[in-house]
């Protein structure tokens, strides 16, 4: 039975002594031990109480191995700390090394105490005792790897700050703290027993495994995990009595509990689907889908509903059902309704089905799943929380869950996240050392135990959990779990044979789905706007029937002694007073068109299939047309102020290529035009050779010596690893982190020099046929501020050489004087590849001798060994080889731009269309493709905003924003300013009293990028601007992780890309490149809204032109409600014979055509501005359609006054009627004609098709009508109107002279307040030449110009490498051995 302290060093730390000893020494390999946390160490008598957060064993073990190497030979080096470690961070640990006694109770958390027991026991517990305060103190003084709270001193740090009287009360630390001496303080002066009382305050005994506070000796996470057994069953029982009440202590004071903070956890049992049952976890089917079978109808209804001339109608279809209140049919109304809404809701389902199709592919995708001792195929949909399963390279993860083991060394497995965050690199995911070994599926049954793990959450970047064994081959144990366990649903499984994992969050509880929202119900802003114009017209509608009524009344009450044939009750006024509105209303009630609803969603839906059969936008390589997913938005198209877009994928193809070289001065390219190849001028190479001519100088001549060192710089300087594959190119696979690393290895074999073998301590290349073993000494790793790499390698004959790689900036200052002669002309190459858009490294190295090397190995094992500012030291004593360089040259890699990128952003720039990037990849990436893709031009000044702090950002936002202000006017150009963000400085911008700097300045901008965002942040950034700017707002993006951001967009457009289709089924639209949203904005999104509005300005014209006349005829029929048409005539009005001019309008018409949009792209500005649909344009028409009211009723009236035929026949109301009618269907027609600008056989067969119809129409109907008992008015009405001329004067004479006004004014426009579509037209129509050709070879001139000064600063350096940790993994690997098949 080992002793109490023997029990905590052992459950803490998850080590025996032989694992102490074992991991003592400084080996690479210390990573591997098994890991736990630290636990809160509690100081007695009302001491400062610290608490830690959870601290893997591994770090902490190797800490105090590390920190014993170091008191062991400080003296030893003391020489050397004076002069590589002149940081005073170093003089304060080693001081505090030496001087224990500054030390308080916090650093020995448990006081030394007087026990009964022999000498040796005694002993021996003493020792313990002093190892794990030790090891306690190598934690606390560690301010690198212990974590902390997130501001704030350290805890050794606050440690000091105490002594010196620092008030820490307003931290969480600070508060635990308060909290627990209060309580202990409380317990002390209130145990009523002398034993307890002198338990707390540290008496005698370990009864019941407690230390010297009253602290149980446990496992970490039991008690403290205790207030959360109460939300969830628990997991393995909690041991002791009073580690509840600490736990709620620490979370009152917002200090999470154990390792899965906050208290509050989920467990998941290990491939048992019966315990798991008890939980009801989400299944793993998703959904995108707008509506399902239960919420089809509410929502179909809210939507429709929501649009008031739907209300309006249901309400008048309504009190039209009212027995002697409506004037005409009760069904004139519902039915259409009825219809209208029935065609509506199967455009609806139509479309949604398409999602639910979109969504079935994905939920029935194959995932293979433990059953018993094999793995089963089985849907995604059936996969469950707790199941184990195998994913194989190049799958996708089907849902959240955490590593195993892997095929690799050490369970290590790589993951594409460019579905999630955006970022090109591979991201290393590793499994816990335990669970590791587990290779076969019968390993995995030996598996027993749980999962706790952290509530489904957002986050992307943390993870809470514990793996507990219960038994089985891994024992009784618990370890910890973090992110690099976890693997997401989004993520891409690359250059791993294959991997098991336990499921963990499924369905909608996992990270990407959490990013996700529901699918929103979109409404446009014309949509918007006719709703309000809907109102105003209600309003009218109000006025009207008010006055009608009113009318009735008094001219009644007036002349009620002339209408007593009428049936006039008395005493009832208020009653017929509301009677008479409710019967003027249904009257008028087409005043709002019934049919406009339909209409507008019929000519949606054709304009949606007039943009899914453009075979401009039609991929054929991929076989993807474009597609509109929703017809509803295509009227947003036309209008769109602000884009936010991805990049990778979106505005690159995510490929890396080696495209050109610069070797000794002299350039290689793998394609050289003809005007480019290389000639030699004056002594000087000038211009390129292609690779096959690099080959031949190789082989022999002056140049083969460079030559060969520039590639064995490429096929050795790395962290690749090579895995031989028979279907890759030349037989091998490279498992490249970094995509540019690929590209250069790859570029490495085109000249023969092929690496195929990596152990642990060596490389092997094949160079020109030769194997070549090089021993790799050391790696100096990449990161942001290095910008640069190196390795020290030892050579087959011995040699040791220093390879270089990284930005001519930090290259150049670097090398040795007059040592590389042709620097000026590398400096050249490399402006002429940024000038391409190529990404840029310099390549240099140095021959090392063994003495030189031997002193530096030193340092650098002394730097790579200490636990303060680790890796500044490893940056400090990089520096010391990295020098005296010689410049070998440099590499030009394309990040493939999609085809047609930078045109594309710069014609939509023209159409005033300001363009956002949000991407989770590096700075230096994303400023490199916003030059090359022409969002960012070579005169912009970037402000660059890298603040770590909140007010820091703040202060940072405000500064620049006042001189933008100051200098606005005078030496500023907005036009030429760009705003660069990365992910911290946005979290500090999106908060509520930043925002709206950030905002001003980010729109004063013509272009803003956003690196290292989240998808969370994206969505954030897009609905802050649609909050506070209106502006129509358009995203788009290819991956999972543009989702959110898609959906919080008014329109949002996925890319059919090589990230998958997450982003295009949940978009509005789909292209299959970006260069396809040129034509989707310009041409067919200018298209859809000139139509649209001119579709519903005309549909609201042509019934106010009907229906006004009603009210004209109601003045001279004592306002009875007395009807001038008849009831079926008002309803086929709008249903048949002006139903087609707004559709041929709506489809077929063209302000502009296709060429003319896309050469004159200022011409989508009209959209931005709202210039054919607004408050003005509506009641502009409005008035007109009064005006044509009054002309067409009162000289119609004037016309057909005498109604007494020669015969003495009386031609009588509806005869009156027909005519009157008649003239206002040719006006609106000869009005439909005047407004259209492209005649097609449609629009012939539209508008005079309409009147045509109407002709023939009548004569039927008045015939078969009265027959049919539908409606008698017509009865015998035939032979009154066709022969008599007054019929055709009306007809003819009426709608020419409503048409003398609108041809007039039209005339006028266009010649003396001349509009630019309208110059366009001119050109367009007469094809007149126009001088931009010179234009635009002049603006290359200066864009060339302006190219080559900003090249001078930047030169096109691009490096996407992980930072860190690099050379652990390639320590990991030997490719000689056999990979585990898994089964």
């Amino acid at each position: 039975m080992p002793s109490n302290q023997d029990y905590y060093f052992m459950s803490t730390y998850g080590a025996d002594d032989e694992d102490a000893e074992e991991h003592s020494g400084l080996s690479a390999n210390t990573a591997s031990s098994p890991r736990n946390y630290l636990h809160s160490p509690i100081a007695a008598d009302g001491g400062l109480v610290g608490a830690h957060q959870a601290q893997p064993l591994r770090a902490a073990q190797q800490l105090s191995a590390r920190r014993a190497a170091t008191r062991e030979e400080n003296s030893r080096n003391e020489a050397i700390r004076s002069v590589l470690y002149d940081d005073p961070l170093y003089e304060l640990e080693y001081e505090d090394d030496h001087d224990r006694s500054t030390f308080t109770s916090m650093s020995k958390p448990y006081a030394r105490r007087s026990y009964v027991m022999d000498d040796g026991h005694q002993d021996q517990q003493q020792q313990d005792q002093q190892r794990i305060m030790e090891k306690l103190d190598d934690a606390h003084l560690d301010r690198e790897h212990v974590s902390r709270p997130s501001r704030g001193p350290s805890m050794y740090q606050r440690m000091r700050l105490r002594d010196e009287g620092e008030d820490d009360g307003d931290t969480a630390l600070g508060r635990a703290s308060t909290l627990l001496r209060r309580q202990l303080s409380k317990q002390r002066s209130q145990a009523p027993d002398g034993a307890l009382r002198r338990s707390l305050l540290g008496g005698d005994g370990y009864a019941g495994g407690y230390g010297d506070t009253g602290i149980p000796l446990q496992e970490m996470g039991r008690g403290m995990d205790r207030l959360a057994d109460q939300h969830e069953p628990p997991g393995p029982a909690d041991t002791g009595a009073e580690g509840g009440d600490i736990g709620a202590l620490a979370q009152d004071a917002g200090i999470g509990a154990g390792g899965v903070g906050g208290g509050e956890f989920r467990t998941v049992h290990i491939g048992n689907q019966e315990s798991n049952a008890q939980y009801k976890f989400k299944h793993n089917r998703v959904s995108t889908a707008k509506y399902n079978l239960m919420t089809f109808l509410p929502k179909f209804l809210f939507e429709q509903f929501s649009k008031y001339a739907n209300l309006f109608f249901l309400f008048t279809g309504c009190i039209q059902q009212i027995s002697g209140v409506s004037p005409t049919s009760r069904w004139t109304t519902i039915v259409p309704l009825a219809v209208v809404l029935a065609a509506t809701a199967v455009k609806e389902l139509a479309e949604d089905m398409k999602r639910h199709s979109s969504d079935a592919d994905m939920n029935k995708s194959s995932a293979r799943v433990l059953v018993g001792t094999s793995f089963e195929e089985r849907a995604w949909r059936d996969v469950v929380v707790g199941d184990i399963v195998r994913v194989e390279n190049k799958e996708a993860i089907p849902a959240d869950i955490v590593l195993l083991s892997s095929s690799e060394p050490e369970g290590i497995c790589y993951v594409e996240t460019s579905n999630l965050d955006g970022e090109t690199n591979l991201k290393v995911k590793q499994a816990l050392p335990e669970t590791a070994g587990l290779l076969t599926p019968a390993d995995l049954c030996g598996l027993r135990g749980h999962l706790k793990t952290e509530l489904p959450n957002d986050s992307l970047y943390t993870f809470e959990g514990t793996l507990v064994s219960e038994g089985g081959g891994l024992g009784f144990r618990e370890c910890p779990l973090d992110p690099t366990q976890v693997l997401l649903r989004g993520a891409i499984l690359r250059n791993t044979d294959w991997i098991y994992a336990v499921v963990v969050f499924t369905g909608h509880e996992t990270k990407l789905m959490r990013n996700a929202s529901a699918t929103p119900i979109k409404r446009t802003d014309v949509e918007k706007t006719t709703n309000r114009q809907i109102i105003f017209l209600f309003g009218i509608l109000i006025l009207l029937s008010v006055l009608s009524a009113l009318g009735s009344e008094i001219l009644t009450s007036r002349n009620r002694s002339k209408l007593s044939y009428l049936y006039l009750p008395q005493g009832e006024g208020a009653k017929t007073f509301v009677k008479n509105i409710l019967t003027f209303i249904i009257l008028y009630n087409n005043l709002i068109p019934i049919s406009l609803m339909v209409t507008m969603e019929v000519v949606k839906f054709q304009q949606a299939q007039l943009i899914n059969a453009d075979m401009d936008m039609y991929e054929e390589s991929t076989n993807t047309p474009a597609l509109a997913r929703t017809s509803s938005l295509v009227e947003e198209l036309g209008q769109i102020e602000y884009i936010f877009s991805d990049k990778t994928g979106t505005l690159t193809c995510n490929i890396m290529e080696f495209r050109q070289c610069s070797i000794g001065g002299v350039m290689y390219s793998d394609v050289v035009e003809a005007g480019k190849r290389a000639r030699v001028v004056d002594g000087e190479v000038v211009g390129q050779y292609d690779f096959e001519q690099l080959k031949e100088h190789m082989a022999g001549g002056e140049r083969s010596a460079i030559l060969f060192e520039f590639f064995q710089l490429l096929a050795t300087c790395h962290t690749v690893i090579p895995e031989h594959q028979e279907s890759a190119p030349g037989g091998i696979e490279y498992q490249a982190s970094s995509p540019d690393e690929g590209a250069l290895v790859k570029g490495a074999t085109l000249a023969d020099f092929v690496f195929h073998t990596r152990k642990p301590r060596s490389i092997t290349v094949r160079a020109v046929g030769i194997d070549r073993e090089y021993e790799v000494l050391n790696i100096n790793e990449f990161n942001s501020t290095r910008k640069r790499m190196s390795a020290v390698l030892r050579c087959a004959d011995g040699s040791i050489k220093l390879y270089c790689k990284g930005a001519d900036t930090v290259i150049f200052e670097r090398l040795a004087e007059d040592a590389s002669p042709f620097v000026q002309m590398t400096l050249r190459h490399l402006e002429e590849y940024a000038t391409e858009g190529l990404r840029t490294l310099c390549i240099a190295m140095r021959d090392i001798g063994e003495d030189e090397y031997r002193r530096w190995a030193a340092l650098h094992a002394k730097a790579s060994t200490t636990l303060t500012n680790r890796q500044q030291e490893l940056d400090r004593v990089a520096e010391l080889i990295e020098r005296d360089l010689v410049l070998l040259g440099a590499t030009a890699i394309e990040d493939k731009l999609q085809d047609g990128v930078p045109q594309t952003i710069y014609t939509l720039a023209q159409a005033g269309i300001k363009i956002w990037v949000l991407t989770g990849d590096r700075q230096e990436t994303a400023i490199n493709i916003g030059y090359s893709c022409k969002l960012i031009q070579e005169d912009f000044s970037l402000i660059i905003c890298n603040e770590t702090t909140h007010w820091e950002t703040k202060e940072f936002l405000q500064k620049k924003l006042d001189a933008i202000r100051e200098g606005h006017g005078s030496n500023i150009d907005l036009e030429s300013l760009a705003l660069i963000i990365d992910g911290r400085s946005l979290d500090f911008a999106l908060e509520k009293d930043v925002e709206v700097l950030f905002l001003e300045l980010a729109t004063l901008c013509k272009a803003v990028v956003c690196c290292r965002v989240s998808p969370l942040q994206k969505a954030l950034v897009v609905k802050l601007v649609k909050r506070r700017r209106k502006a129509i707002l358009l995203a788009i993006g290819d991956g999972a992780n543009d989702v959110s951001m898609i959906q919080a967009a008014h329109v949002g457009v996925g890319i059919s890309g090589q990230e998958g289709l997450q982003a295009a089924r949940s978009a509005d639209f789909a292209i299959a490149q970006f260069r396809y949203l040129r034509k989707l904005l310009l041409v067919h999104g200018a298209w859809s809204y000139h139509r649209l509005s001119k579709m519903i300005l005309f549909s609201f014209y042509k019934n106010i032109t009907l229906y006004i006349t009603q009210f004209w005829y109601a003045i001279f029929n004592v306002f009875s409600g007395q009807t001038v048409y008849e009831s079926w005539s008002i309803t086929f009005y709008t249903v048949f014979f002006t139903v087609m001019p707004p559709f041929a309008i709506g489809v077929f018409d063209q302000f502009l055509n296709a060429r003319s949009l896309d050469r004159y792209p200022e011409m989508y500005k009209m959209g931005q501005k709202g210039v054919f649909f607004n408050v003005r344009s509506f009641w502009g028409w409005a008035i007109n359609a009064f005006y044509h009211s009054l002309i067409l009723f009162f000289l119609g009236t004037a016309i057909l006054y005498v109604d007494i035929e020669r015969g003495g026949a009386v031609e009588g109301q509806w005869v009156y009627g027909v005519i009157v009618y008649t003239a206002v269907l040719v006006t609106v027609l000869l009005k439909a004609a005047l407004i259209t600008n492209m005649w097609t056989k449609w629009t012939v067969i539209a508008i005079p098709g309409s009147l045509v119809l109407w002709l023939v129409f009548l004569p039927v109907y008045a015939v078969v009508a009265p027959k049919l008992r539908t409606s008698t008015e017509y009865d015998g009405i035939l032979g009154h109107i066709y022969p008599n001329p007054r019929f055709w004067l009306t007809i003819i004479l009426l709608p020419v002279l409503c048409m003398v006004r609108d041809y007039g004014y039209k005339f006028l426009k266009r010649m003396y307040f001349t509009k630019p579509y309208h110059i366009v037209q001119e050109i367009q129509k007469f094809n007149i030449p126009d001088y931009r050709p010179r234009m635009e070879r002049f603006k290359k001139a200066v864009h060339k110009a302006r190219l080559l000064q900003r090249l001078r600063r930047t030169r096109g350096y691009a490096f996407s490498q992980t930072e860190g940790g690099q050379e652990k993994i390639i320590r990991a690997y030997d490719t000689t051995m056999q990979k585990p098949t898994g089964y």
